[in-house]
């Protein structure tokens, strides 16, 4: 099983068989912090677990968690360029927690490989739901979901 994680608070996390076939696609957990969205750790660990005790029996034996490495963005603000660190930072730490192995993918690199280099954000939404008809990637906000399932599939020369 790959898992496939979008970070931020509009993100999602992805989990695939290792043949490449769409288990589920979630949305990432959050709560809310004062006046702001954040991940839920909690909620991500659990949403996580419960993944790995329902498919790895199965006989879909575990690879690799697949994560988006982001950074600062130009024009981006301190308050939100903080914030998406933080959200890293936690996704970061919850895999650790679960002992999973982590590889960090560039956004250039892995749509370079979906070949979405300069193309509009919503063509990865439009590549996942032709991959996966089924996936319900049917509003403009699952755009998260889409950059999980492509992020899951980048591993070991997917895509």
């Amino acid at each position: 099983m790959r898992i496939g994680i979008d970070p931020g608070v509009s993100g999602a996390v992805a989990f695939l068989s290792d043949r490449l076939e769409l288990l589920e696609v979630v949305d990432m957990p959050t709560m809310t912090n004062g006046k702001k969205q954040q991940i839920n750790p909690y909620e991500l660990r659990t949403l996580i677990s419960l993944r790995l005790v329902k498919f790895v029996p199965k006989g879909i034996e575990l690879e690799k968690a697949y994560l988006e490495q982001v950074s600062a963005m130009p024009k981006q603000g301190v308050s939100s360029t903080f914030g998406f660190g933080v959200s890293f930072g936690i996704i970061q730490g919850v895999l650790a927690g679960l002992s999973l192995p982590v590889v960090l993918v560039t956004p250039a690199v892995w749509k370079r490989r979906a070949k979405l280099i300069g193309k509009e954000k919503d063509q990865a939404r439009t590549l996942a739901q032709r991959l996966y008809p089924s996936a319900e990637l049917g509003r403009k906000k699952d755009i998260g979901r889409a950059d999980a399932i492509l992020i899951a599939r980048f591993g070991e020369g997917g895509i």
